[in-house]
């Protein structure tokens, strides 16, 4: 039902957990990848895990770079002779950009702030705005971004990744609005919004040493009815929709995919 065989898709972020769940998945559709990373060995390593058979493609590129994003696109053009899907799974986080226990607002680090803001919002902008001219121009394709638990509800510490979510949530509303006045119905923009799921980038936050969970880890599993953090595989199935002609109607939403985080008051 949510096929996405020969599809090409352009992954960002792919190195990462998320991101490397996502690529090995829609090998398993049969689609076309063109996985996107900051390290070349972090990307041979993926494409190792990869089955042959795959036709694959993979690029060393910094996603802030525009020049750098359109001279991928010009090789994948090359290569598969159009894009369909675009994922922009980039993201991440700087210590400076959290506010520690024993820290207010004020000792903010405003250069982190700022790269982080870069990063997670501009990161996801330029990629839309490289590889989704090449969907304008054939009428048909499917933009999908990462959001975060961060946008609805205020989360302590994290204050630069929740600003940068935020803004990146209501510009993948105004993408997918943009993008169907004037350039048709064949052409979609959605994001998910995963809940909490252990990485490098929050590890320290979630889990102590010992593998307990810390004092704010036991705080996300007591607000989520699961009672339990989410698997990266749990994110696949939903992109694999928003991504293929099921969704075809599906436009300008945020997909919740948290376990009931975001439902639940706590109560």
């Amino acid at each position: 039902m949510f096929s996405l065989h020969n599809k090409v898709i352009v992954l960002t972020g792919a190195t990462g957990a998320l991101g490397g769940s996502l690529a090995l998945s829609l090998a398993k559709a049969k689609a076309k990848i063109v996985i996107l990373g900051r390290n070349q060995s972090l990307l041979d390593a993926l494409l190792a895990k990869i089955s042959p058979s795959t036709e694959t493609a993979a690029f060393v590129v910094d996603v802030m770079d525009k020049k750098s994003l359109e001279d991928v696109k010009s090789q994948v053009i090359k290569q598969f002779g159009h894009i369909d899907i675009l994922i922009n799974a980039v993201g991440g986080n700087l210590p400076g950009a959290v506010i520690a226990d024993d820290q207010s607002i004020f000792d903010l680090s405003v250069p982190d702030f700022d790269e982080v803001m870069d990063l997670n919002l501009k990161g996801t902008v330029l990629p839309s705005l490289v590889f989704g001219k090449s969907m304008s121009e054939k009428g048909k394709g499917a933009i999908v971004n990462y959001s975060s638990m961060t946008v609805d509800q205020a989360l302590t510490r994290v204050v630069g990744y929740s600003a940068a979510k935020a803004a990146m949530e209501n510009f993948t509303r105004w993408m997918a609005v943009e993008m169907a006045l004037k350039f048709g119905d064949g052409i979609r923009v959605n994001a998910i919004a995963p809940g909490f799921f252990i990485g490098k980038q929050n590890q320290k936050l979630l889990l102590n040493e010992d593998g307990s969970l810390t004092e704010r880890g036991e705080k996300i599993i007591r607000k989520t009815p699961m009672k339990r953090f989410g698997k990266a595989e749990e994110l696949n199935g939903a992109i694999h929709f928003l991504c293929s002609d099921s969704a075809s109607f599906v436009t300008g939403i945020v997909l919740p995919i948290d376990g009931g985080f975001s439902a639940f008051s706590g109560v």
